[in-house]
């Protein structure tokens, strides 16, 4: 008879941290990098008041960088756990983990949760879900080259599906 190991609550919870801790760390310069950061609000390419990294949902006023460095900590788990849930498992392969988190982050978690990334990472298809993520270039019905540039990196920057890729190829490989 062997002895069934299982995992305390307080080990899931440290071990979910971590998950997260890891998945900030790769989503932050992502974020940083393709949003930029801007301490005073301005209207971004579709007219939207928008200020620090890229954050539409907070009083539109002048910010320190720190203050838009504590903002941006605090959204990327509010953009990561509902992309957790809306892509159970995602939150094992830390790097696609924060290409959703970043496309979410752009387009909205409903917008994610309703989308066809979030759709093939649920059927398998990881690899061709990174791969879908260069079909969200749009805004405000026009294609934007900045949205192109976040999807596909350009010749100074890793984009999204080159991050997202890292993970879904590892895990497809079995790694």
């Amino acid at each position: 008879m062997t002895k069934e190991k299982t995992m305390t609550p307080k080990k899931k919870a440290g071990i979910a941290a971590m998950a997260l801790a890891g998945m900030t760390a790769i989503a932050t310069p992502l974020l940083i990098e393709w949003e930029g950061v801007r301490t005073d609000p301005y209207r971004d390419s579709v007219g939207i008041q928008t200020v620090c990294v890229g954050e539409t949902r907070v009083e539109m006023r002048r910010y320190t960088l720190e203050e838009c460095k504590a903002l941006l900590g605090k959204a990327i788990p509010e953009f990561a756990l509902p992309v957790a849930e809306a892509a159970p498992g995602i939150e094992n392969s830390p790097y696609e983990w924060a290409a959703h988190t970043s496309l979410a982050y752009n387009i909205g978690v409903n917008a994610y949760r309703k989308s066809s990334v979030a759709r093939l990472f649920n059927e398998g298809k990881r690899v061709e879900a990174c791969e879908f993520f260069a079909r969200y270039n749009r805004a405000g019905g026009r294609v934007l080259k900045g949205l192109d540039f976040r999807r596909n990196g350009d010749a100074q920057r890793i984009g999204e599906i080159e991050v997202c890729l890292i993970g879904a190829t590892q895990a497809e490989q079995g790694s």
